[in-house]
């Protein structure tokens, strides 16, 4: 891949942008703009990399990274980067990027295996573009399973499934994300559905209050004038 995005003419455009936009946000923090990291050129190859420091680095890197891909979306936004040529401006932060690309081909190994045993698929919570590429190409030499991506805008994922099935098997639909950004975190086994259970078991716990903390009271007292009954 050509190097599109060069050091001299888009590094000072990320650098008044990131510049102010720090300032304006009150952010303890610091950038380098650099030459691309390619240690990882088969996941990632980017023509420039952009890498932080400071006191709010643990703030970028909360949430799978969300502020810092969020940073990075809106810079791409500010330059008018096509959402093919992305992956040529990396945003980074303590080795961020190398380790979830190391967590997400492991993720991947670990649920085609899980494809492998049980005859049905297997499919990640939803993921940006760059995540997902790593999904695939992590299984490209997996012949007896297959990866695509499936679902529209902060919806889309990966699906991995037996390369015996003619074609990606009908999905149920996923619950509301949190958020637009990163994700990835869950897998959903084809025929449980167990994301979807395990986000009704966490709204039902939310009505019964913290475990471990007893039967909750309320209402009017009694009559009797003893406590009010359990609700």
């Amino acid at each position: 891949m050509s190097q599109k995005y060069s050091l001299q003419e888009t590094g000072p455009r990320i650098e008044k942008f990131l510049g102010q936009l720090i300032e304006n946000a009150g952010f303890s923090l610091t950038f380098q703009i650099e030459p691309g990291d390619h240690s990882n050129p088969d996941f990632e190859n980017p023509d420039l990399t952009v890498k932080f420091q400071g006191e709010d680095v643990e703030m970028l890197l909360s949430n799978r990274a969300e502020l810092l891909l969020a940073l990075e979306l809106v810079t791409q936004e500010m330059l008018r980067m096509h959402s093919d040529d992305h992956s040529r401006v990396s945003f980074d932060a303590n080795e961020y990027r190398a380790l979830r690309i190391e967590e997400l081909r492991i993720s991947a190994l670990a649920a085609a295996e899980r494809v492998k045993d049980s005859g049905t698929y297997f499919r990640f919570n939803p993921m940006n573009s760059r995540e997902r590429r790593v999904i695939h190409i992590a299984l490209r030499n997996e012949p007896l399973v297959r990866s695509e991506s499936c679902g529209g805008g902060p919806q889309r994922g990966v699906v991995i499934y037996p390369s015996s099935m003619a074609s990606i098997p009908d999905l149920p639909p996923l619950p509301a994300p949190h958020s637009s950004f990163g994700g990835g975190g869950r897998m959903d086994r084809g025929g449980d559905r167990g994301g979807e259970r395990g986000g009704d078991r966490g709204r039902r716990d939310d009505r019964r209050g913290p475990r471990g903390d007893g039967p909750r009271h309320g209402g009017p007292p009694r009559r009797d004038g003893r406590p009010p009954r359990p609700q």
